[in-house]
């Protein structure tokens, strides 16, 4: 029987077949999804703000740190970074400092994080003006992706 992870602001959680992850109300915040298909470890990143702080430890928090950080740890539970696929979703509009808005920095830093780590985005929904809900399966590496505005999308 699967259970269902929670995975709150940001916190990052890494589950085995048949497990879930859910987190919930992503504003600007980024969800990143790790998969390993061979096998089937997922790992979610809830990620609140692009780049880290000397005198803030919380590693998740920032997009700079988590993402390799849920890598790693990933990788700890035999998965390989080459076989890894990104998805990620969230980054809406909600905020804005210096003319630019926290989500769009949000996904910019996601992105050249994963770049960085030469792991491959398969899919994505970011942007938009609206909070999302993720529900990511660790068996077959879907994310669905809920939000009151459009419903339920699968990528």
């Amino acid at each position: 029987m699967e259970e269902r992870i929670v995975v709150g602001i940001s916190d990052q959680k890494i589950v085995r077949n048949p497990d879930i992850l859910v987190s919930y109300a992503l504003g600007s915040c980024v969800g990143v999804c790790l998969h390993d298909r061979i096998v089937r470890v997922a790992g979610l990143a809830h990620i609140l703000l692009p780049e880290s702080k000397p005198w803030d430890m919380n590693e998740y928090k920032y997009a700079d740190t988590a993402v390799a950080r849920l890598a790693k740890d990933m990788e700890k539970l035999g998965c390989m970074r080459y076989r890894m696929t990104a998805k990620i979703s969230g980054g809406a509009n909600m905020f804005y400092t210096n003319g630019r808005s926290v989500g769009d920095k949000n996904v910019e830093a996601v992105k050249k994080e994963l770049a960085r780590l030469n792991i491959r985005i398969v899919a994505e929904d970011v942007g938009g003006n609206f909070g999302r809900t993720l529900e990511f399966d660790s068996a077959s590496g879907r994310l669905i992706v809920r939000s009151i505005q459009r419903g339920h999308i699968e990528i």
